[in-house]
């Protein structure tokens, strides 16, 4: 329950921070005829709405377990995340409509220091958004948040792109807003790969831990012969192990189940983030004989 409501807490700030940018980025955009600022501006709402999502998606995710649900429900958190990509991808589409439009029906933008100033300010935040995010994912071992910075990441080269659109507005190139216009497209989809291909690989139970190391650490036990056929899946901070274990065949029950509860805690000492460890102990001779 703490980290959930550390996660909560620090995702109500950057949900704040990022309405913020937002309306500043749109506002200005639609005053100064920047289509660039204004696609900027609505990825920033993206930020925001992702937000929302993940308010709600993380008060599912950090219930504890129950009857229906024996391993938890973290993984609503990584679902939540794919939501986040969609938003990205439906972005990026908006964008182009936009762009094609701009070039059938160009309209000259008004680049003047109050749009520039607004752009070093909302680049300031994202850094500070991007920056505290990505420490907190950490600390906090948190899909939502690691997903989340690294779309607010990508908010800062757009924004800068957009500058840069604005300086060769100021001079005549009209054409310059709708090409960075195309470069927030494939940053924003460039961010929604990441995002897809980080949460889909959590939810198809892809390997998390290094099968090698994981040998040489329950091979170094005393009693254990040999081990095989080993699995991790899971989150970084829910990962679920299992393996099988070869001893004597002559080990009585409760050396073997103490060899077990040492492998276990070993294994969480090494790698803090496994959760749950199942073992299938086996005698060393009726596997020679298979």
């Amino acid at each position: 329950m703490d980290t959930y409501k550390n996660i909560f807490r620090v995702n109500l700030i950057i949900l704040i921070f990022n309405i913020l940018v937002c309306i500043l980025k749109i506002a200005t955009g639609y005053l100064i005829n920047s289509m660039s600022m204004i696609a900027d501006g609505f990825h920033s709402l993206t930020d925001a709405s992702s937000n929302v999502i993940g308010l709600i998606g993380i008060s599912f995710a950090y219930r504890p377990s129950d009857e229906k649900h024996p391993y938890g429900h973290k993984k609503i958190e990584t679902m939540v995340t794919l939501i986040i990509g969609a938003m990205l991808v439906l972005v990026c589409y908006e964008v182009i409509a936009g762009a094609v439009e701009r070039i059938k029906n160009p309209v000259q933008v008004n680049a003047n220091i109050y749009s520039f100033a607004i752009m070093i300010i909302t680049i300031a935040v994202n850094l500070f958004v991007t920056n505290f995010e990505k420490k907190k994912a950490r600390e906090l071992k948190s899909d939502f948040l690691e997903s989340d910075s690294i779309h607010t990441a990508s908010d800062v080269l757009v924004s800068l792109s957009v500058i840069a659109g604005l300086v060769f507005a100021r001079y005549g190139v009209q054409i310059a807003d709708v090409i960075v216009s195309i470069f927030i497209v494939i940053m924003i989809g460039r961010a929604a790969f990441e995002i897809f291909s980080r949460s889909t690989s959590i939810l198809v139970d892809a390997v998390v831990l290094d099968e090698e190391g994981i040998e040489q650490l329950v091979k170094s036990v005393d009693g254990v012969r040999s081990c095989h056929k080993i699995r991790t899946r899971g989150r970084e901070d829910d990962i679920k192990v299992d393996l099988h274990v070869l001893v004597n065949e002559d080990m009585s029950v409760l050396r073997a189940h103490e060899i077990s509860d040492i492998i276990e805690e070993n294994l969480k000492r090494v790698y803090p983030g496994i959760t749950d460890v199942t073992i299938h102990i086996e005698p060393e001779e009726d596997i020679r004989n298979k």
